[in-house]
């Protein structure tokens, strides 16, 4: 069974942006390739017990066992050694990444405290969007009771566009709460 963000992003999106940005072919339509999530548990004073809460935290929301980031390098002023856990990751592809996009944009994003949109600039110049959350507790697959920490992460979505523009036109088309203001001054611009 298809995520029902994918069957809209094939029913509706791919029509949108040919006819906005001109394609000739549906094949040049710009898609999402990939959702990674990272997570660094910065300088905790449990740092290994911190790590396991973040692979844990992270697989229960993605929905796919989280791995560790190892430190390549030592830094003594951090009290980080070389080949040391200090965080957790999940690359998402294919229909677990249209779910769990899914499930940011309708449901985790609009439980943010005081949210008023996204920002629009957060492109990296080649499609690609990053989005930090602060707290993922957002996310309805966590229970606050069992929180022993909260946990901040970004989330990474790699496009196939070839500018900012088109892949701001994807993500917008698809759901993603951009701020308003931003939208206009891009515009202008």
């Amino acid at each position: 069974m298809q995520p029902a963000l994918l069957t809209d992003y094939k029913t509706r999106v791919v029509p949108a942006l040919t006819e906005k940005l001109g394609y000739k072919n549906p094949h040049q339509v710009p898609k999402i390739l990939k959702v990674v999530v990272n997570c660094g548990v910065g300088s905790q004073a449990e740092r290994k017990q911190a790590v396991e809460d973040a692979l844990e935290e992270l697989s229960r929301i993605t929905g796919q066992k989280a791995v560790p980031t190892i430190a390549r390098t030592s830094i003594s002023n951090f009290k980080l050694r070389e080949g040391e856990a200090i965080g957790a990751k999940v690359t998402l592809r294919g229909a677990r990444m249209y779910e769990f996009l899914q499930r940011l944009i309708m449901t985790a994003i609009p439980r943010i405290r005081d949210f008023r949109g996204v920002s629009a600039k957060a492109f990296d110049g080649r499609g690609n969007y990053t989005l930090g959350i602060g707290d993922h507790t957002i996310f309805p697959e966590i229970e606050l009771d069992k929180v022993k920490r909260t946990i901040g992460f970004d989330i990474c979505i790699v496009t196939s566009a070839n500018t900012d523009a088109e892949a701001r036109d994807l993500l917008a088309i698809m759901g993603m709460p951009f701020r308003g203001r931003e939208k206009k001054q891009d515009a202008a611009a």
